[in-house]
């Protein structure tokens, strides 16, 4: 008797905290649409779907060394399947991220560097230690054949940039719209885009598409700068960001875990050659 009320008490505890976690969204996005409009009047830069990268000169430092970050990358994925799927890290993407088409590799989240999975990519790491403000970074995987659907972010004082790394061959078919803009990838180019934009991507090909994808504040007058860094702080208390933390740091062990076997096993094998 004792263990099912115990039982019923935690399954009352879990539909409480589902209830409150719904209205929590409800409310704010509500707070979220007007923030938006606020923030795109402190721009610095234009308040478009697709910003022009010549505002951020930093941005010149990945086009210029992509084939290096290229080569960090490829290394881990040869550890591809131990690369936890995004909503595996993020529950609040299960509804645009699927099995196990999507996966990150994440370098940086909200504004902390993974140390364990950095240093499987030290010169990316280094390379995005200088981007201003940096929020988050990480390798996006995206399987093929796979739709993400339409969605859209949190905050417009976040800027988000993408840069081409293994694109198909066929990269007409692997694109993505923001607002009425399609844009597609290309090894070493980088665009930078406002994810508050309705955006969503096709991999209509046989082929991995993968990316670094990274979030910068976006250049703001003082009063957005404030608002912005205030929201964030509270965005940090909430489940959308405590979760995805914990469970960075976890598949984060996983991986380094993973990597070290998988060494330790072709060190075991080059000594019995």
């Amino acid at each position: 008797m004792a263990h099912t009320t115990e039982s019923s008490g935690e399954n009352w505890l879990q539909r409480f905290r589902k209830v409150r976690r719904k209205r929590i969204k409800r409310h704010g996005k509500i707070f979220i649409r007007g923030l938006a409009n606020f923030i795109g009047r402190q721009s610095k830069v234009e308040d478009a779907p697709i910003v022009d990268s010549k505002h951020f000169p930093f941005l010149q430092s990945f086009t210029g060394n992509w084939e290096q970050i290229l080569a960090e990358v490829k290394e881990i994925l040869k550890h591809r399947e131990h690369i936890p799927v995004f909503q595996d890290v993020s529950p609040d993407q299960m509804r645009i991220s699927k099995g196990t088409n999507w996966r990150t590799f994440i370098l940086f989240g909200f504004g902390e560097k993974l140390p364990k999975n950095s240093k499987q990519a030290p010169f990316t790491t280094r390379l995005l230690e200088v981007v201003p403000n940096l929020q988050t970074a990480w390798f996006s995987i995206l399987g093929p054949g796979y739709h993400i659907p339409a969605h859209r972010g949190v905050t417009k004082g976040i800027l988000r940039a993408h840069l081409g790394l293994i694109i198909p061959k066929d990269a007409e078919k692997c694109r993505m719209r923001v607002g009425d803009t399609i844009n597609v990838w290309r090894p070493g180019e980088i665009f930078v885009f406002d994810d508050t934009y309705e955006h969503e991507v096709w991999n209509d090909t046989p082929d991995e598409r993968v990316i670094l994808l990274f979030d910068f504040d976006r250049p703001m007058r003082f009063w957005g700068r404030v608002l912005n860094k205030t929201f964030v702080r509270l965005l940090k208390l909430t489940a959308y960001y405590q979760e995805p933390k914990k469970n960075m740091l976890t598949f984060e062990e996983r991986f380094e875990a993973a990597t070290r076997r998988a060494n330790e096993n072709l060190e075991k094998f080059s000594d019995t050659d």
